[in-house]
């Protein structure tokens, strides 16, 4: 009876282990983990730097003349064209001027036309015995002296003409006009300083200073693309929009700034109407404006690829995991380029189809084996976009694949 009662429990005990080796050979397999292909992609690098916008033309309006201001005829931060009328100064006195000249100029061909016959009657009697010589002479000094002073005449007339001119104050150039700062009713003169100011509108400048270090490694990158041509200008907002229109560098200084150690770098951008058919013109960018300044590949480059939370590191760099062949973990020694918050480039530590563990780091180490299966539709998702953002549209609007690297030198 007792033997029987132990066989029993024996068969009783067996049983649960009988169920259990399925689990233990499950389990042997390793922590599942989430993977994505170490990929190709066409990745724009981009620097950044912070910089101004600046009218290409800047024009202070100035008084040229004394006189009454009589009018205003612009609408204060309105769009102008060139030679638009600006201001309209008191005339009068000026118009008196320039026909008191006029008549001292025909008062002095009258005389003058007397001096010409004198002379040619002078010349006539010198055929003769009653012509002198020296009388002769005395009449074309004096014709000649009068055609001086006709031709003196005339230049103060021009003079006149010029002063009267000046009392209809016109724009030089097309732009946005500020403030007036006198008013109607008030004397202005050449000293009573600006009146206005001008500044175009469409194209404008973008300055920023580059240091040495960031310029001499700018000219190493791009020597061989091109130079200046292989650079475009990209723009981000104050609000953090990136600007839709791009530029080109044209100019760089010839010096350096010795208190920050930078060259102050200029670049060309359109500025367009926002909306052409509105009354009032707006437009995006504004002479003065503080924006960031993004250095851009006009062409893209391949190099691998993997998402920026595969990304490890410790004091020794940066490090992924990687499945091998076998399914064990490996670890490797990455060394990336400029990365976004979402993509990751390398340049160097992986090969192309590498298997990137970017899922479940948490629960593995180097040298355990794990089970592999592809990565969420989210990161998926993310690794086929062309800027570098999930499906629901993660990351900047607007952004390239490639994140970027802020550089902020002194007197920026």
């Amino acid at each position: 009876m007792r033997v029987c009662i132990t066989m029993v429990s024996l068969v009783a005990f067996s049983g649960p282990l009988f169920f259990l080796e399925p689990a233990i050979a499950q389990q042997s397999k390793g922590p599942a983990v989430g993977i994505v292909e170490v990929v190709n992609r066409p990745i724009i690098e981009r620097t950044e730097f912070l910089g101004r916008i600046q009218a290409v033309d800047r024009v202070n309006v100035v008084a040229r003349v004394t006189a009454f201001l009589e009018k205003r005829l612009f609408k204060e931060g309105a769009e102008v064209k060139a030679n638009d009328r600006l201001y309209l100064l008191e005339r009068g006195p000026f118009e008196a001027d320039l026909e008191a000249k006029k008549a001292q100029v025909a008062q002095l061909e009258a005389t003058l036309e007397n001096a010409q016959l004198t002379a040619d009657r002078q010349r006539t009697l010198l055929s003769g015995p009653a012509g002198l010589p020296a009388n002769y002479d005395t009449a074309v000094s004096n014709q000649k002296s009068l055609e001086a002073q006709v031709e003196a005449a005339k230049a103060q007339v021009s003079f006149s003409q010029i002063n009267l001119n000046y009392t209809d104050i016109r724009s030089p150039i097309d732009g946005k006009v500020d403030r007036t700062t006198v008013t109607e009713g008030n004397v202005v003169s050449p000293t009573s300083g600006v009146l206005t100011t001008i500044v175009s509108q469409d194209p404008m400048y973008v300055v920023f200073p580059v240091s040495v270090r960031e310029a001499l490694s700018l000219r190493d990158r791009y020597a061989a693309k091109g130079g200046r041509k292989a650079v475009v200008i990209s723009l981000k907002l104050p609000d953090g929009r990136i600007y839709g229109q791009t530029g080109r560098i044209d100019f760089a200084s010839n010096s350096v700034t010795e208190s920050t150690d930078t060259l102050l770098v200029r670049g060309e951008i359109a500025n367009p109407l926002l909306s052409p058919s509105a009354s009032n013109a707006t437009r995006e960018l504004t002479d003065g404006e503080l924006v960031t300044v993004m250095l851009e590949d006009a062409q893209p480059v391949q190099t691998l690829a993997i998402p920026r939370a595969a990304v490890l590191s410790d004091q020794q760099g940066n490090y992924v995991l990687v499945v091998d062949a076998e399914n064990k973990v490996e670890q490797h020694r990455v060394q990336l380029g400029q990365s976004s918050q979402t993509i990751a480039s390398v340049m160097n530590g992986l090969s192309l189809g590498d298997k990137v563990i970017v899922e479940g780091l948490q629960r593995v180490k180097p040298g355990q084996v794990v089970e592999p299966a592809p990565a969420s539709g989210e990161v998926q998702a993310m690794m086929k976009s062309t800027d570098g953002s999930a499906a629901q549209g993660t990351g900047s609007k607007g952004e390239s694949v490639l994140g970027t690297s802020s550089t902020q030198p002194n007197g920026g």
